[in-house]
């Protein structure tokens, strides 16, 4: 066991220091080609800074963990499609920060990549067992599996709106990974590989991402969700409906943040797409948060769904499910309070509990 952590904490040494000596580079590099983030003072914009910031944050995390490929990992034909389909992300991603192209066709790219890794790797969410009943997806495991990536490829770059933000997310949820898959022995598993390399290479960009960040990843995010997907579909999602869903349950806040944004912007008569300045950590903001604490509150519910998810798994089922209750309780209580559904808040949520029943005077 000594050996198997020392060669994990070899692997996140690595990878980090490269990551963190490289940003520098790529901070050079991004003003020299012109992917800088323009600081920007329309209020429909996502982002909140003051002055303009180097991107290419993500091909810097690609690099390191290219190295950490070929120091760690072996060759094989799901490796060889993670490397394909991670290529066709980062390439991108380096066009759209360099010049903002169409959301179309970055979806294209993302739906190519998410392919090589379904028909070429092979990886598929094929079947599941869910409360004694058994799933068998049959030819839908393709496109279920395809729709499933391109939402993690593009979960993470959506919440990526404050200094630090995705990539101490994303952190969080190579460490719960690394965590369980430790204890469940998979250490030498590529599962393990992967988020042992992508957790110092995300990292060192945290280190200088945080605020004041001095790069960002930029549309490079969508690499880390590409990353995170694959990891959740190669040795977690299992037979059974519980082990897929614990990798996911992990990255909550993300999720929960995306799917209420998405609401919110129906309910507006606006895309789903459309980006405001609505989203968790705007509200956080609002709350008169400074911009570091409003990170480290996010961070914080994250590491509540990372803890309740290491309970269910290794420890006791119960106790995981009691906290998954307290937290589903939290978030029903901040929507029923902020604005992150509906500017009419909480008169609107009032009103439709009222509808259903569910709220008294």
């Amino acid at each position: 066991m000594q050996v198997e952590i020392l060669y994990a904490l070899r692997i996140i040494l690595v990878t980090f220091l490269f990551s963190t000596i490289i940003m520098f580079l790529m901070r050079r590099i991004a003003v020299h080609v012109g992917a800088v983030d323009v600081a920007r003072k329309d209020e429909m914009s996502r982002h909140i800074h003051k002055v303009s910031t180097p991107k290419l944050g993500g091909v810097g995390i690609f690099l390191s963990f290219l190295l950490g490929y070929m120091l760690f990992s072996e060759p094989s034909v799901r490796m060889n499609s993670i490397l394909m389909g991670s290529f066709i992300i980062i390439l991108t991603s380096i066009v759209d920060d360099m010049k903002p192209i169409r959301a179309i066709y970055k979806l294209l790219g993302h739906i190519a990549a998410a392919m090589i890794i379904v028909f070429y790797g092979g990886i598929l969410l094929d079947n599941i067992t869910a409360f004694g009943y058994y799933i068998n997806f049959g030819i839908l495991a393709y496109p279920i599996t395809i729709l499933f990536l391109i939402a993690c490829t593009n979960v993470i770059n959506l919440i990526d709106g404050l200094d630090g933000l995705s990539g101490g997310i994303c952190s969080i949820f190579y460490i719960t990974i690394a965590i369980i898959g430790f204890f469940q022995g998979r250490s030498g598993s590529l599962v393990m590989i992967l988020t042992l390399i992508m957790l110092g290479a995300t990292l060192g960009f945290l280190l200088h991402n945080f605020h004041p960040a001095k790069i960002f990843a930029g549309d490079g995010a969508t690499f880390m969700g590409f990353i995170i997907g694959i990891i959740t579909l190669l040795e977690f999602k299992g037979p059974a409906l519980i082990s897929f869903f614990v990798p996911v349950t992990i990255l909550g806040i993300p999720i929960l943040d995306t799917l209420f944004a998405m609401i919110r912007r129906i309910l507006k008569g606006q895309s789903p797409f459309q980006a405001d300045r609505q989203h968790l950590h705007h509200q956080l903001l609002g709350m008169n948060f400074s911009h570091t604490v409003t990170v480290l509150i996010i961070y914080a519910i994250d590491i509540l769904f990372a803890a309740a998810s290491i309970l269910y798994t290794l420890k006791d089922p119960i106790l995981g499910e009691i906290m998954y209750i307290i937290i589903f309780i939290l978030v029903i209580w901040f929507v029923f309070h902020t604005t992150i559904i509906s500017e009419k808040n909480p008169r609107f949520t009032r009103r439709l509990l009222r509808k259903f029943h569910l709220w008294r005077k």
